[in-house]
């Protein structure tokens, strides 16, 4: 099991504290949907070389094309557990999948370490200072 994971509880009170829905902050918790050790250990290497970053719809992506198979495939991993808990949350909330993701994002821009990339809807890919 990995010593990182994405809970419900806590994607819910994101997304809550973003969409100023009270509602959202009130579900429950989720089991988690987890990534491996190995799996965020490349995409954290990834996001400190400027190869992948955040995106505003709640997923990775990459900033630069790799030609690395096992860092595609960490990064395939880990938006189909953020994609679950989206939808999880979705369907307990009553908000869309994208505005789950979309929230989320918005949390994860703020928590950003300087000198990562993140992706603004619409936007093109921007070096957080």
């Amino acid at each position: 099991m990995s010593a990182f994971r994405f809970r419900k509880s806590v994607f819910a009170g994101i997304i809550a504290a973003t969409l100023g829905c009270a509602a959202l902050a009130l579900v429950a918790p989720m089991p988690a949907a987890a990534q491996s050790a190995a799996e965020k250990a490349a995409v954290d290497g990834a996001k400190a070389r400027g190869q992948v970053g955040e995106q505003a719809d709640g997923y990775l992506g990459f900033v630069m094309p790799s030609t690395d198979p096992m860092l595609a495939a960490a990064v395939a991993a880990i938006n189909s557990g953020r994609m679950q808990v989206y939808r999880d949350t979705a369907m307990r909330t009553g908000v869309t999948v994208e505005a789950a993701g979309q929230a989320t994002a918005q949390q994860l821009f703020m928590r950003l370490p300087a000198g990562q990339y993140f992706k603004p809807l619409n936007g093109d890919w921007t070096r957080k200072t």
